[in-house]
């Protein structure tokens, strides 16, 4: 492996900013480029906002904050402006191109760094790190092989078993396997006890998530989570703290950092679901730092790091866990956490004492000195 370019000039870094995306997290992914686009420090970075369609097309996006802010009242999007980015057409160069809607070709200049804030499947999942792989350019957060393990649910509980972290007991079954044999799918799934969290492996944001307290609910259940992805997850519901913490990984070689711990509070809804998270701010409270004795919060930061090592994690996660007073059980590593100045991944950093615009640069920092 070799080590990443550095910056081609001494002015401003040039940053590919990636959101929007195919999976049904599109909006969430725009409301963190607004985020960004409005905490970026400008005189240090130069930003090229690129937005992908829910078709998948590669847009020139307006570099203006508002545009993508979280709105209950109307979902940020990418719009199909008519442009389309191409990339550079070979790793020898770093010069991105747009065609414009009228037909021509302009140059964006050579790029830096891609910072790629996609959440979902196509995004989130290893495919776009791939993509930018292939092209040569280095890039802020996860690689190929952990993001790929990150979002799939099933593969990140096998890990998180070898490394001896404690995970919920589960049990996986395919779309294949559940329409063939749904009778089998319904006594392993009732085995675990009820009430049973069902869920798309591939999928975030709670989307597709449903809580089951009976067997006759797991139908319903099954179908929510295949129309998300050909895989699901049944899991036993953890009682206990719903406790979260963001994940950083070292500089110049030294060990991975995890932030302090920060707490959800859901009133009023069976669970943290996609509304309580993104559309009703009254639902749930975000503690930040959450009380942990000295003893817990080191038992935390440790769990954490183990984690994110063991799916070989670079640059960033969150890691949330299920807390009953004794012992860590992780329920989730996400590699492309949410991003918005509100979201629990900066602002358990901000409680640990980097600022939003901090971290931004910490993350681009780290993406420039990652090795793949």
């Amino acid at each position: 492996m070799t080590s990443q370019p550095t910056p081609t000039a001494s002015g401003p870094v040039a940053v590919v900013l990636l959101f929007g995306g195919r999976s049904s997290e599109h909006s969430i992914s725009c409301a963190t480029a607004g985020g960004v686009l409005s905490a970026i420090d400008r005189d240090k970075y130069t930003v090229i906002p690129v937005g992908i369609t829910r078709d998948g097309a590669f847009t020139l996006q307006p570099d203006h904050a508002e545009t993508f802010m979280l709105n209950p009242e109307a979902m940020p999007e990418v719009v199909d402006n008519g442009t389309r980015v191409r990339w550079p057409d070979s790793a020898a160069s770093r010069e991105m191109t747009v065609v414009e809607a009228d037909g021509s070709v302009r140059s964006l200049g050579d790029v830096d760094i891609v910072f790629p804030i996609l959440h979902g499947p196509f995004g989130e999942d290893g495919t776009v790190q791939g993509l930018i792989e292939l092209s040569g350019l280095p890039y802020v957060g996860n690689g190929v092989l952990a993001s790929a393990m990150g979002m799939n649910k099933h593969f990140t509980k096998l890990a998180l078993e070898a490394a001896g972290v404690a995970v919920a007991p589960w049990v996986t079954v395919s779309a294949l396997d559940w329409q063939r044999t749904p009778d089998v799918w319904r006594k392993r799934a009732s085995s675990l006890g009820f009430p049973v969290f069902v869920k798309p492996a591939r999928a975030g944001s709670s989307v597709g998530v449903t809580k089951v307290s009976s067997p006759e609910e797991l139908d319903a259940a099954f179908a929510t989570a295949f129309a998300e992805d050909s895989t699901a997850l049944v899991e036993q519901a953890m009682t206990g703290r719903e406790i979260e913490c963001g994940v950083l990984s070292g500089r110049d070689g030294g060990e991975t950092r995890v932030s302090l711990a920060g707490e959800i509070v859901v009133t009023g809804r069976d669970f943290y679901d996609f509304e309580a998270k993104y559309l009703d701010v009254a639902a749930a409270e975000l503690i930040c730092p959450a009380p942990l004795r000295d003893g817990e919060l080191w038992q935390m930061q440790r769990t954490a790091a183990r984690a994110f090592e063991s799916i070989g994690g670079a640059g960033l996660a969150r890691v949330d866990f299920f807390f009953d007073g004794t012992e860590f059980v992780v329920n989730e590593i996400n590699t492309l956490p949410g991003f918005t100045p509100i979201s629990m991944f900066p602002k358990c950093w901000a409680a640990s004492g980097m600022s939003y615009p901090e971290l931004i640069n910490e993350l681009i920092e780290l993406g420039l000195e990652t090795v793949r």
